[in-house]
């Protein structure tokens, strides 16, 4: 008689469920980190003979408290209906589809530790993949967040995201929804790999370790790490990203990226640096832990010979 062997299973829809229930959760902890982020990359820079014009935002807290007393607390939470419907749709594919992908990749039949290469075109397809599909509602949560640069009395597009998506429809056109498609995609594919394929290999390197187990610290560390090699990687694109969605002047991702180059230098590439990895790495620490935990609920054993 054949030896009975049990192995641990979830199906895509399960692990949807739990991807996007963490992203949405995650999310609603950072969004504020994120508005930061945001204004940040959207800000120009001040020319240095313009003394008595001083840029509005200056660092992640500074910026974090002239929002909060400028529009309130709810400011800080701007574009967080449009961010849950991002991450309920972008954040269950991207990581639902990791797994049925990078299996598909290396062959159902595969034995041992999967190469990181694999783990990493896994992530770049599945990155791809999803925010082809979500692109609009990152189109309005930034549209929503860059709300609040408008000068006093300027009246507001959008009465909120439901409204957003309409507005945008009625005044631009059905595909305008995909507006910074190109970057997005790129900026998108590249932080999923960063963020998934390093916390995978992180992940399965620390559990190497004597006295390391798949536990709540192991998740912390391969989380906060996730998220450094996130923003590093991706920051150059997700400012490129911002610019091209929250403001029109840009004829294409090239135009954008020549502009910034050529008016501001290299380094507002790395604009909200602080507050983007204190924000990436706070959500990847969020996101992933609390993934771990919900995907119990679902693991099972199933015995095959």
């Amino acid at each position: 008689m054949a030896d009975v062997k049990p192995r641990i299973e979830i199906s895509f829809l399960e692990t949807f469920i739990c991807s996007a229930f963490a992203a949405c959760f995650a999310e609603l902890c950072t969004v504020p980190l994120d508005t930061a982020k945001v204004r940040l990359q959207l800000q120009r820079k001040i020319p240095s003979g313009d003394g008595d014009n001083l840029p509005k935002y200056r660092g992640s807290i500074g910026t974090l408290t002239t929002i909060a007393r400028e529009e309130g607390i709810s400011g800080l939470w701007k574009g967080v209906i449009a961010g849950l419907h991002r991450q309920c749709i972008y954040g269950g594919l991207r990581i639902g589809l990791y797994e049925p992908v990078k299996t598909f990749l290396v062959g159902s039949d595969f034995i041992g530790d999967i190469p990181l290469y694999q783990k990493i075109l896994a992530a770049l397809l599945t990155g791809a993949i999803a925010i082809i599909v979500a692109n609009p509602t990152d189109l309005v949560k930034v549209r929503l967040q860059s709300e609040g640069k408008l000068p006093a009395g300027v009246p507001r597009r959008y009465a909120g995201a439901v409204d957003a998506y309409f507005t945008i429809v009625k005044l631009e056109g059905f595909s305008a929804l995909w507006t910074g498609l190109g970057p997005n995609i790129a900026r998108n594919a590249i932080v999923n790999a960063a963020e998934l394929a390093s916390y995978d290999q992180i992940k399965e390197t620390i559990m190497k370790i004597p006295f390391f187990r798949d536990s709540v610290l192991t998740h912390l560390l391969a989380g906060l790490a996730a998220g450094f090699f996130a923003v590093c990687i991706g920051s150059p694109i997700d400012v490129v990203k911002s610019r091209m969605m929250g403001d029109s002047t840009y004829r294409n991702t090239i135009d954008c990226f020549i502009k910034t180059m050529k008016t501001e230098g290299i380094m507002a590439f790395y604009k909200g640096f602080l507050p983007n990895f204190t924000r990436l790495g706070t959500w990847n620490v969020v996101m992933f832990l609390t993934l771990e935990q919900v995907k119990k609920v679902f693991l099972r054993e199933v015995l095959y010979d």
